[in-house]
């Protein structure tokens, strides 16, 4: 008889702890379109906010009926019902039942010195606060989850009240416990010890689990909870949350379904793990960690040659998963360290002919290492790396010649803005284009006047943008003549791609990133 898998459902809160996090604010549209990414992805619950906290919250809650999900079920947010109060007056309790969801996870108190120093309550009140309100939503037809809100600092201090917390739950119909770290002080061996001690008081009860991340181990506690017996986890995609952030959803998922034999996600959706991380960072308006398990983008980087060679002759060598069972990539990083295994890859791209022997790849392997030599970095700049073969193959044919430039950089005392201005003369073929513009800073109006020049004959880059710029001294101790690399990060809303330009002039070492950036671009327009 086949062995059954092991199913955990997830359970996001992006939209509610995630939103807790320092410089995330989600707008009505950026919660929406959350909800379709989540739903997508295949968790089992979307935790999608207070409907109780502001208007926001409301307008959300409304529209969001419009949304037919496939995977996930909708669930509101709130707390039990205020001491001393009718459950079925309470107003948090009545907007819940308003954001008409199937699902509430309702939070309260499991640590004793939480009901008498913070509720300012009794012990037995808050009890009831539990009892009554998990009641009042179950007997109006929601599933309720039970957040056991700081259950093992709880736990740890008068485990009995811990325990009779939870017992209150369940009996009144609670489908999870979930136990919560709020405070994300725990080690995994104490989650691990709890959770099976817990399992054996409070029999039958679905066990969930919500750590934080305050001491690096959520996630590791997460997956010890899982092996103790939990079936729901809770966190959020990408990581982001209170303080340093919840349990990493995306990280989870990896380690459970791929290693594991857990079902988090549906089995056909693991693929699209990497595109739903980066579709919520991208909501967010946050970087999504580079060095992040499984989705980050240096998840499957290599930079050691010895590493590279590995990876071509057998990818187990160097890589615990398949990238591809994520969604994500293997990528080469160039540098002096990497040798030719880490540019064939590059150059088989564009001339599959080329071998790890021809003359061309050791001509670009002592290239590469000139010129790092010199200042450039090509592990973060792939773009200009590309154009760099392509020149060594024969491939290159340059789009437009920078005939001259002009920066003219001024400040006006007293006033808080004074532009800059730059003048470019550009040709191509026989065409000439002389064009000035202003900008907030030299670099700025360098990049606006050369994309400005050029759109009339390429009008596709009217779509391309900065997006990012860093400045880097390569030597400090020669101050102000000392040689600077500038790397910039340029997309055209399709995709985003990086080019590095090394100069002892910081306006020439931005043209050259600038150049190679727009000479990408093109390249890859013309396909």
């Amino acid at each position: 008889m086949a062995q059954k898998t092991k199913r955990v459902d997830i359970f996001d809160s992006t939209l509610r702890d995630g939103a807790q996090g320092e410089g995330i604010s989600f707008s009505v549209t950026d919660k929406l379109n959350i909800v379709k990414a989540l739903d997508k992805l295949g968790v089992a619950y979307i935790e999608a906010g207070n409907p109780f906290s502001n208007p926001k919250e409301l307008e959300f809650f409304e529209k969001v009926k419009g949304l037919t999900l496939k995977n996930a079920r909708l669930t509101a947010f709130g707390s039990t019902r205020r001491r001393d109060a009718k459950v079925a007056e309470d107003g948090n309790v009545k907007s819940l039942l308003a954001a008409g969801t199937p699902v509430c996870a309702i939070f309260g108190k499991a640590w004793d010195f939480h009901a008498t120093e913070i509720l300012k309550t009794t012990l037995q009140e808050n009890l009831n606060m539990i009892d009554e309100t998990v009641s009042f939503l179950r007997e109006n037809g929601r599933e309720v989850v039970f957040d056991a809100e700081h259950f093992f600092d709880g736990y740890k201090h008068n485990p009995a009240y811990a325990i009779e917390a939870l017992k209150k739950a369940a009996a009144a119909g609670a489908s999870t416990l979930c136990l919560c770290d709020t405070n994300g002080g725990c080690f995994p061996d104490e989650i691990e010890a709890i959770v099976k001690a817990v399992k054996q008081a409070v029999r039958g009860a679905a066990l969930g689990i919500h750590t934080h991340n305050d001491a690096a181990l959520a996630v590791a506690n997460s997956l010890m909870a899982v092996g103790a017996g939990a079936t729901q986890v809770q966190g959020t995609l990408i990581g982001i949350g209170e303080r340093t952030g919840n349990a990493n959803l995306c990280e989870i998922i990896g380690n459970l379904q791929l290693k594991r034999g857990y079902r988090c996600i549906p089995p056909e959706n693991m693929s699209g793990l990497c595109a739903a991380a980066h579709a919520v960072a991208e909501i967010a308006n946050v970087r999504l960690n580079k060095f992040m398990a499984y989705v980050g983008k240096s998840a499957f980087a290599h930079k050691a040659g010895m590493h590279i060679d590995g990876v071509h002759k057998a990818s187990a060598a160097f890589e615990h998963v398949d990238p591809a069972a994520v969604g994500n990539g293997r990528r080469f990083l160039m540098s002096e360290v990497g040798g030719r295994s880490s540019i064939l890859e590059k150059v088989q791209k564009l001339d599959p002919t080329v071998g790890k022997d021809s003359p061309v790849t050791k001509e670009l392997a002592e290239a590469v290492k000139a010129l790092e030599y010199r200042g450039y970095q090509f592990e973060g700049a792939e773009a200009s790396f590309e154009l760099l073969v392509r020149k060594y193959l024969g491939a290159y044919k340059p789009f437009f010649k920078l005939e001259k430039f002009k920066v003219i950089a001024e400040q006006n005392t007293g006033e808080a803005y004074a532009p800059a201005t730059a003048l470019v003369k550009v040709s191509v073929g026989g065409s000439v284009e002389l064009t000035a513009a202003e900008g907030n800073g030299p670099v700025n109006a360098l990049d606006i006047a050369l994309r400005r020049a050029l759109e009339r004959f390429f009008p596709r880059l009217r779509e391309f943008k900065l997006t990012d710029y860093k400045v880097r001294i390569l030597d400090s101790r020669e101050t102000s003549s000392a040689v600077t690399r500038v790397l910039i990060e340029s997309g055209d809303g399709l995709e985003t791609f990086n080019t590095v330009g090394v100069s002892r002039d910081i306006i020439e070492a931005s043209l050259l990133a600038l150049v190679d950036a727009i000479e990408y671009k093109l390249t890859r327009d013309q396909g």
